[in-house]
């Protein structure tokens, strides 16, 4: 009897081992494993390892043997899985610094016509004679009427190009 719980034994211990050795094999083989991810029929996400029979919206996810999602897209060029995208390139940092600067010199630029309309405005609402100079370089008074147009294009004005800063 102990001869016949002993080749029982044997005999598991040596089928176990055989699928153990044949599992290991398989996943050394191949490169990715297969992940279906799906929508069951009372909208539940459902994780699978086999093709979804009834299901919408089946999407297949590839992972490595290192449990990383094997994804081209992302992985490209990495050898590292905390390795960063990678660096820019010389021409695309510089050119990252010329639309920095340019962006810089439009910010100076709006800022000192804000300044300047809010003065312009300012010496609108002092009251007082207001004039222009004319293609001639004559003062032209302007009365009542045309002070007030000014007024309103001087705050559209300002309203435009003074977003952001204080008015």
């Amino acid at each position: 009897m102990a001869s016949l719980y002993m080749t029982n034994m044997a005999t598991k211990l040596l089928i176990g081992l055989t699928t153990t050795c044949v599992l290991a094999l398989s996943m050394n083989t191949s490169q990715a494993v297969q992940v279906y991810k799906s929508i069951g029929a009372h909208g539940e996400v459902k994780y699978s390892q086999h093709a979804p029979q009834n299901a919408r919206n089946v999407e297949v996810i590839e992972f490595r043997s290192d449990g990383r999602q094997n994804n081209a897209g992302q992985m490209a060029g990495k050898t590292d899985a905390n390795q960063s995208a990678g660096t820019p390139n010389p021409e695309d940092q510089r050119v990252a610094e010329l639309e920095a600067r340019i962006k810089d010199q439009e910010a100076q630029a709006n800022a000192q016509r804000c300044q300047s309309l809010r003065n312009n405005l300012t010496n609108l609402n002092v009251g007082g004679r207001i004039y222009e100079m004319d293609a001639n370089g004559k003062r032209q008074y302007l009365d009542g009427r045309e002070i007030e147009l000014k007024r309103e294009r001087v705050q559209q004005a300002i309203g435009q190009y003074c977003k952001g800063t204080e008015t």
